[in-house]
């Protein structure tokens, strides 16, 4: 049961909220404005807050600045509007709320918005553990990046990884925080930092986000954090797909961008992973399938080469956007190729893979790419696919083989 506080200046809405939430065994308090909020929040020291951001004493935005600044957002905010725009939902998401409800609020929605907020509020170890690239032993460049990491976060406690927009920086920085250690989630902080809010990450990871992003004030926070790393026994993980001399010119100090580029180690990007995607996507899955937003499944052997042929152009985001997609829409237990096939249609013209490499390499990439196109066409029966490409069986083996690529993984069915 979590402590909820439900705010709202119409009286329907919070009585409905009340009702639905209290019918999941919550215990929730009501108030009808931002000053009743206010005292609300001291009072009972909630595990959420659904938050209105239309009233007529303080508006809801407002209210999640005032928390933000005096260090009292310690606790998911979600927001919710009849009049809700693009706009407001970014800035509530900048400031620090998780989510944004617009009006009517379906049930669906509602309830999957609180369970993941709750889990995000909960205590460490009552959490799903978090994607990261521990889960990835197999070799190849994921494990080879994952022990550089560990490695160079052995020998540093500030560590920038260089990627570009939407990377999995984050699941990067995510394998260092071990079971039992602490992690604060830097970008969240919009105020002046306290020290108690430091001590949250006293012997884990600070994770600061894209820094591209911070205010000035966020700024000032990390020059402050960076400055206590030893007293705190902590590491500072940040990522930053711009360069030095960028945010340089955008006004960041020099001695702060000094120190934080002292150690940079590039993330490579998901088009450069095909051998690997399928094993990302495996830990993807898992974490929402933990984390209550897709139910258990797996992503059948058929859909693996349709991820290895996307370019992913919107990155880790676009990665986990599709699979939490294709797992809500598959029919079957597992994610299949149809699901998948939809969502990642390419809207334009597909660029030819390897034009930038030798003729060798390029003529192997090509190969690859029409091999996984028509045995995902084929659902995995190799006898159409010798069909379909003009080889004969034995030479169709040996040529899969080569490039690397799964053979005989399916039973294949009686023409």
């Amino acid at each position: 049961m979590a402590r909820i506080l439900v705010v709202d200046d119409e009286m329907g809405i919070r009585e409905l909220l009340s009702e639905i939430l209290r019918d999941e065994g919550h215990d929730v308090t009501l108030a009808e404005n931002a000053a009743s909020a206010r005292a609300a929040r001291q009072a009972m020291r909630p595990d959420l807050v659904l938050l209105d951001i239309w009233m007529p004493d303080t508006d809801g935005i407002t209210l999640l600045k005032e928390w933000a600044s005096g260090g009292q957002l310690t606790m998911p905010v979600i927001m919710m509007s009849g009049h809700g725009t693009i706009d407001s939902a970014v800035e509530a998401t900048r400031i620090g709320a998780l989510d944004f409800l617009e009006k009517p609020i379906a049930l669906a929605k509602l309830l999957s918005s609180v369970k993941r907020a709750l889990l995000r509020s909960a205590p460490a170890e009552q959490r799903p553990a978090a994607p990261s690239l521990a889960g990835i032993t197999r070799n190849g460049a994921l494990r080879d990046l994952r022990r550089r990491l560990e490695q160079v976060a052995g020998r540093s406690r500030i560590v920038m990884l260089r990627c570009g927009p939407s990377s999995f920086a984050e699941l990067a920085a995510r394998t260092l925080a071990t079971p039992g250690r602490r992690w604060l989630d830097f970008a969240t902080i919009a105020g002046a930092i306290t020290q108690e809010q430091l001590d949250a990450a006293r012997g884990g990871i600070i994770h600061t986000g894209d820094i591209g992003g911070l205010s000035r004030m966020q700024q000032k926070n990390l020059a402050f954090a960076m400055e206590r790393l030893d007293r705190l026994d902590a590491r500072l993980i940040a990522s930053c797909a711009q360069g030095q001399a960028e945010l340089c010119a955008a006004g960041w100090d020099d001695g702060l961008l000094s120190r934080l580029f002292e150690v940079v180690l590039p993330l490579p990007a998901l088009a450069e992973l095909r051998d690997e995607i399928g094993d990302l996507a495996d830990e993807v899955i898992k974490h929402l399938a933990d984390a209550g937003e897709i139910p258990r499944c797996r992503l059948d052997d058929a859909a693996r080469p349709l991820l290895r042929q996307h370019t992913w152009p919107g990155g880790y985001g676009e990665l986990v956007s599709t699979l939490r997609s294709a797992a809500l829409a598959s029919l079957d237990a597992d994610i299949d190729a149809s699901a998948l096939r939809a969502l990642l249609r390419p809207a334009g013209n597909v660029a030819l893979p390897g034009l930038d490499q030798p003729l060798r390499e390029a003529r192997e990439a090509f190969e690859r790419l029409y091999f996984e196109h028509h045995m995902e066409r084929e659902g995995g029966n190799m006898t159409r696919l010798a069909e379909r490409s003009g080889l004969e069986r034995t030479h169709l083996y040996r040529k899969l083989k080569q490039l690397g690529m799964p053979v005989g993984r399916r039973i294949e069915q009686p023409e």
